[in-house]
């Protein structure tokens, strides 16, 4: 009999917490262990662009885990977010927000080393079964780490830009099971918000969306390098709503191309998906591109917390690089050309005298 999403809770929380822990340092002994227990053997991972597709966790961590550490020697993880529930068809999954932290010693995929303390930011949503973890979609903020090295070749990001942080309340980390009826009611919050949003403008102008009656008036919208961090519902309208609705106006008009897979742990809610946007790029312009006409899909894996039935902060990752893909534009060729004349091997800081 196949065990509901409680008792996989029980079982896989700890394992899990192991595998994050030992992502302090990758070349620890005990990861290859650690991924036989946790991984099935034809796991499915989709990371961000550039990496692409994976099979099985021994291929994720030869071609990014072991270049994030060969970039960054004292590499530390660091959750804000950690939560795990069933999505609407019964899978099981788990959420991680946080931070990949160390000092930037090396290049990594071309972004020049700074030196200097690095932080890059991660969304990873992990599929459990039986077997173990069957499906990850994961994205790195590689935008961030090109700004922190000050070798973002593309357009300044409309909102601001700077260290995002966890929950304000502290409770990101989910050790119990979650509430039933309050994540399910939190999930239904958010996805009736999404719903309004999608009538804009085929139904009305702004007023449809009834921001005021899901989003707290001084909530924060914690979006990815690129675009940046708003605060309140004007700052979110004028340096994200805006700028991408007029861009892409065609918003959910695509659902049967796309996948969502929603959950919640009391109230803290999630999505995936890999793609779970589908829109054209007619009007407007988005990200300094001029409208192209052209249909892209967009993988986004969001957070949202709600407090008191309004949603007041939502952290957003999406894979930025990989619509700049779609759209015929090569982020890593501007870099290398931006940065042509930089050294670009590692940096070794002189031993300190005292």
């Amino acid at each position: 009999m196949a065990r509901s999403g409680a008792e996989l809770f029980d079982e896989w929380m700890p394992k899990h917490r192991q595998w994050r822990m030992c992502q302090r340092g990758i070349h620890s002994s005990e990861l290859p262990q650690l991924t036989d227990q946790l991984f099935a053997d034809n796991a499915v991972i989709n990371m961000c662009f550039p990496f692409g597709t994976l099979r099985g966790a021994s291929e994720w961590i030869e071609h990014c885990f072991e270049h994030l550490i060969s970039a960054v020697p004292d590499l530390e993880r660091r959750d804000t977010i950690v939560i795990c529930n069933q999505d609407q068809d019964g899978h099981t999954w788990i959420g991680c927000c946080g931070f990949y932290c160390g000092t930037f010693s090396a290049p990594l995929l071309q972004i020049p080393p700074t030196g200097q303390f690095f932080h890059m930011r991660f969304h990873e949503f992990y599929r459990l079964s039986e077997e173990g973890v069957v499906e990850v979609q994961a994205i790195w903020d590689l935008v961030e780490v090109m700004m922190q090295a000050n070798a973002w070749p593309m357009v300044p990001s409309l909102a601001r830009e700077g260290l995002v942080p966890g929950p304000a309340t502290c409770d990101g980390i989910k050790a119990a099971q979650a509430d039933p009826l309050l994540s399910a009611s939190n999930v239904q919050h958010v996805i009736q918000m999404l719903e309004k949003l999608q009538q804009h403008p085929s139904q009305g102008g702004p007023e449809v969306m009834s921001m005021n009656t899901f989003w707290h008036p001084h909530m924060t919208w914690y979006g990815p390098a690129g675009i940046g961090t708003c605060r309140g519902l004007s700052g979110f309208r004028h340096w994200h709503q805006i700028p991408f609705l007029n861009a892409m106006p065609d918003r959910g008009q695509y659902e049967s191309e796309t996948r969502c897979h929603f959950f919640a742990h009391d109230n803290y809610v999630a999505v995936t998906g890999w793609p779970n946007m589908a829109q054209t790029l007619s009007s407007g312009g988005w990200l300094g591109i001029a409208p192209s006409g052209q249909k892209i899909t967009l993988r986004s894996l969001d957070f949202w917390r709600i407090e008191d039935k309004k949603i007041v902060e939502n952290w957003v990752l999406v894979d930025l690089l990989d619509v700049y893909d779609q759209l015929g534009v090569d982020v890593f060729a501007r870099l290398k050309e931006f940065n042509k004349s930089r050294p670009s091997g590692p940096i070794n800081l002189p031993q300190e005298r005292l």
